[in-house]
């Protein structure tokens, strides 16, 4: 894994801080291109703009597609602290984003390996590279200690 997914994964990392400040479930992605430049941010933003597609995978996907000014994200990297669900997964492939790396694994309802894994290719036309670990602890624990308070 480059040394720069650290780097990045900070940056994912606070991201997810903000979406805990506005009371969302605190997952945080960007998107780097070729150039090392962000072209997409996002944070879960469900319940502040009623949207259930509203994951910070999402978000930060059309960013970048604005940015691009095209629907295609290719080339690009996708850092996010939490492995993503099958929605978000398979925007993943459709937007062509050619590389995913995530913090934490989510068991449940992960769609990178741990779950399901929609981000190998069959039955989809485009095959995502995956990387894992960056934070992982510390985005556990931030979704671990977020869920507990609202319990």
């Amino acid at each position: 894994m480059p040394s720069s997914d650290l780097f990045w994964m900070k940056e994912a990392y606070q991201l997810a801080k903000v979406a805990e400040e506005q009371g969302e479930v605190p997952i945080g992605a960007l998107i780097i291109d070729e150039q090392q430049r962000i072209i997409g941010r996002g944070w879960n933003q469900v319940l502040q703009k009623n949207d259930p597609t509203a994951h910070a995978e999402i978000v930060a996907l059309r960013e970048a597609a604005l940015y691009l000014n095209n629907y295609r994200v290719e080339n690009t990297t996708l850092y996010v602290t939490l492995e993503p669900c099958c929605m978000c997964a398979s925007a993943l492939v459709h937007a062509r984003i050619k590389r995913l790396v995530f913090a934490a694994r989510d068991v449940r309802v992960g769609a990178a390996g741990s779950y399901l894994n929609l981000l190998s290719g069959a039955p989809f036309n485009h095959q995502v590279h995956i990387d894992e670990g960056p934070l992982q602890q510390e985005c556990s624990l931030l979704l671990t200690h977020f869920f507990k308070t609202q319990r």
